[in-house]
Order: structure tokens, then C-alpha cells, then sequence
């Protein structure tokens, strides 16, 4: 639904660009509750979310841009993206399927290639269908070897808005050669607002009792760790700050928290993974999926260096993000769970974005 007035103050006419030979637009979901999202065909991102705080008074929780021209040349390419083919990282941009090997993924992070390489599904532009103000379905095929992997890849991305303040993302894909996926959405939130500077205060807490350390490239290099008696654990509610900056390697190598939490559930089964909230607004975040791990991310590469929406710049730790999916570099571990698609299979992921106040 293209409105010209909205509550984020976002143009429709701003988002409207061709690329590719194909139209970009922005599409408004809203609910009778306050809560209002804005979506781009570009990259299937989300570009707002506005949800009433302890006063009623709306506030923007994630980043991004104002025009489809800035998405375009962003030194943030994931502000709210879908990630694809294979979100977070492969090792050297390499990997074996079925006795093959495919070693021509772009290394695009380190010397790692990351997020779907060069042009990921965060770069293209999505098919829209909107029949209604609640759900808005993308869809995107991606060509066999596109950025290096097999098969053609039909890929679907439901966007759901009820009326229990929860945002549902719906993923849904099928190849036609067997391949590796991992999807997941890679929205910045600041629910203090966008525009607030840190993140630091926010409390969080994470079910998992595991995460993955990772070498210097961000690469998981073994088997899981506790968390207890380190400052990797919010398997009790913590300040996102209490314990950023102390000597532990893993925060030195990531410049903060970058690493994914082993979610306490069965593989696959949906339940609550993480909840976090700000005491200057009183905005609830809770996070849930069937994905078997979170990616906590705290903004540790931002610069500040640009303006964004309402001219407001985001420096770093302005925002972090909750990234559920699989684990990085799965297709180098056997012992993780599997991220492998086949012909004849369907993959379908959920993960639900629910918002309220404290």
C-alpha cells in the first residue's frame, strides 16, 4: 500500500527507482495498534519500524536510509536486508557439495566471503505482491551460479504484521540443483530510536548457554563454548555494555559481540530466542525462530560518517542486530547443523519480530 503520509515521515516517491530494469517502491504495513512498517523492494528491506513507546508516542527502533539512492551507495549495504544466498560467512569462499567443489564465491569480507558475495540478495530487487495492509510477499530467483552457487533458487519472503505487535518473516525457497542456504533479515535496531546514539543501555538476554568462538576472520574454528563466567553470557539479562569492553579475545577480534548463540531448543522447533528492551523508551523486543542459532551483532564497524534518515548519523554501537540463522561456514562443518537444499525439497524458516513496552 503506497501512501504518501505515513508515521515515519518517509517519501514512497524517494524509494521509487528502476535497477536492473526493474521498479523499486516502498510498501506500508501498519496495524490498528501504532505499529507501522515500512519495506523496499530493494533488497526485501525493512527501512522502518515505528511502535509507540511507555508514553504512546512513536518511535523509529531500526536504521536505514530516507532514499533508495542512499541504500544504493551505503557504506551499510544489510540495513534491514534479507541476506542470501548464505548469510554470515564461508570460509575462503569455498566449499564441497556431493563431491564437488565450489571455490568461487567473491571474497568480499576479510578473506571470507560474506553475506552472498558482491551481490547478495540485500542488492537486488524483489517481485512484490500486496493484497492488504498486513503482509507483503518478495520474491527473488536467483540464477544457477549466481555469485558462485549451484542451482536456480527460487526464493519467497512473507513480511506478516498482526495484531499482537509481532512481525512475522516467512522464508521459503527451492533449487533446482543441490545447493547451500541460509537466510535471515539483518535489521539494525536501536529502540531507543534511530538516531540514538548507542545501544549500550539496552538489556538483553539470549537463550543459549553456547556460542561459537571464532578466529580472527570471524570463523568459527571448532566446537561450541559456555558462555557461563565469561562476558559472551546473557543467558541472564544484561546490559548490552556491562562487559563489551573487557579483555577477552573474542570481543578484541569482533570489536565488540559478533558471534552466533547456540539457542537452548530442539533444532528446528519454534521458541523464544532473545528479548531485549530500553529503558529510555520502555520498547520490548523479543525475538523468536526456528533457526538453531542468533547472531549478535553490535554495530562495532559503524562509523558515523554518513547521515541517515531525519540527518541523523549512526556511529558505532548505535544499533545491534539479532540475525537468526544458521551457523557460519556450516558447509566446511559436518557437525553443524546442515544448511544443504535439494532438488524435490521446500526450505521454509520463521522468525517473529514482537514488540511492547515495559
Amino acid at each position: 500500500m503506497n501512501l504518501t503520509k505515513n508515521l515515519s515521515g518517509l517519501l514512497p516517491s524517494d524509494f521509487r527507482r528502476e535497477i536492473d530494469g526493474r521498479q523499486t517502491d516502498l510498501y506500508i504495513l501498519r496495524n490498528s495498534r501504532g505499529i507501522e512498517v515500512s519495506i523496499t523492494s530493494y533488497g526485501a528491506k525493512i527501512v522502518s519500524i515505528m511502535v509507540p513507546d511507555r508514553d504512546r508516542h512513536p518511535v523509529d527502533v531500526v536504521l536505514g536510509h530516507p532514499s533508495i539512492g542512499e541504500y544504493l551507495s551505503s557504506e551499510e549495504p544489510y540495513f534491514g536486508a534479507v541476506c542470501g544466498r548464505y548469510a554470515n560467512r564461508i570460509a575462503r569462499g569455498r566449499f564441497e557439495l556431493e563431491g564437488e567443489v565450489y571455490d568461487r564465491l567473491p571474497i568480499n569480507n576479510g578473506p571470507n566471503s560474506l553475506h552472498g558475495g558482491l551481490k547478495g540478495f540485500n542488492a537486488v530487487v524483489w517481485a512484490v505482491e500486496q493484497t492488504d495492509d498486513r503482509t507483503l510477499c518478495l520474491s527473488y530467483t536467483s540464477a544457477d551460479g549466481e555469485e558462485g552457487y549451484p542451482g536456480e533458487l527460487q526464493t519467497r519472503v512473507t513480511y506478516t504484521l498482526d495484531e499482537d505487535n509481532a512481525l512475522r518473516i516467512d522464508y521459503r525457497a527451492t533449487t533446482s540443483r543441490p545447493t547451500v542456504l541460509n537466510l535471515t533479515n539483518h535489521s539494525y535496531f536501536n529502540l531507543s530510536g534511530e538516531g540514538d546514539p548507542s545501544i549500550l543501555d539496552h538489556r538483553l538476554w539470549i537463550d543459549a548457554d553456547s556460542y561459537l568462538p571464532t578466529d580472527s576472520t570471524a570463523i568459527p574454528y571448532g566446537p561450541s563454548e559456555a558462555v557461563a563466567g565469561t562476558p559472551m553470557d546473557f543467558s541472564e539479562e544484561h546490559m548490552v555494555g556491562e562487559r563489551i569492553g573487557e579483555d577477552f579475545e573474542q570481543l578484541h577480534f569482533g570489536r565488540g559481540y559478533d558471534h552466533t548463540y547456540i539457542l537452548n531448543k530442539p533444532l528446528g522447533q519454534m521458541a523464544l530466542a532473545a528479548r531485549v528492551w530500553s529503558p529510555k523508551t520502555g520498547i520490548v523486543l523479543e525475538v523468536e525462530t526456528d533457526q538453531p542459532g542468533v547472531q549478535l551483532y553490535t554495530g562495532n564497524w559503524m562509523t558515523g560518517n554518513f547521515t541517515a534518515k531525519h540527518g541523523h548519523r549512526y556511529p558505532m554501537r548505535a544499533a545491534l542486530c539479532l540475525e537468526t540463522q544458521h551457523f557460519p561456514d556450516s558447509p566446511n562443518h559436518p557437525d553443524y547443523p546442515s544448511t544443504e537444499l535439494r532438488p524435490g525439497e521446500e526450505f521454509h524458516s520463521r522468525t517473529v519480530f514482537r514488540f511492547g513496552v515495559k
